[in-house]
């Protein structure tokens, strides 16, 4: 199947399995005549497996050292717990900062009970007089530090 049917059939965009294809954890497919990409039925399957696991919130290298046992059938699993393990107190973490996150945000929102004009919202003050901190002062701020913190593990940027 070519790349379009690929993604019809895996519910994922035509990009997204070129982008699996370049970081290494989709193999790369052979290639027609005519240059176009040949998938098969085992790329579905490594396709869906890479994206259950994306869902569980697994980083790309977690996944490669995944797809190293899913490759190695006969190999001890004891790196996959311990993988898992690890993962699991990421998720904990996050967790713990979301919440943290949450008490501050619900603290912002209090500062702003009743509606009034927007020059004295509560929220809008609390968010200026947040983001007027020196950089270092992000560490002060639990609400700054722990959303920077969230951010780096999802990948993006503050």
């Amino acid at each position: 199947m070519k790349i379009g049917e690929l993604a019809q059939a895996a519910e994922t965009q035509v990009e997204t399995i070129r982008f699996y294809e370049r970081e290494g954890v989709l193999p790369v497919a052979a290639r027609t005549q005519g240059n176009f990409r040949i998938y098969g039925p085992e790329h579905i399957e490594r396709l869906a497996f890479v994206r259950h696991c994306r869902s569980l919130d697994m980083t790309l290298d977690e996944i490669r050292v995944l797809l190293q046992f899913k490759d190695a059938p006969h190999a001890e699993c004891g790196d996959v717990n311990r993988l898992l393990d690890e993962h699991i107190g990421h998720v904990a973490t996050r967790i713990r900062e979301l919440r943290q996150l949450e008490k501050q945000l619900r603290a912002l929102r209090d500062q702003c009970v009743e509606v009034h004009d927007a020059a004295r919202c509560g929220v809008l003050a609390g968010l200026s007089q947040a983001a007027s901190l020196p950089a270092g002062a992000a560490g002060r701020n639990p609400a700054l530090s722990v959303h920077r913190s969230l951010r780096r593990r999802s990948g993006s940027s503050v």
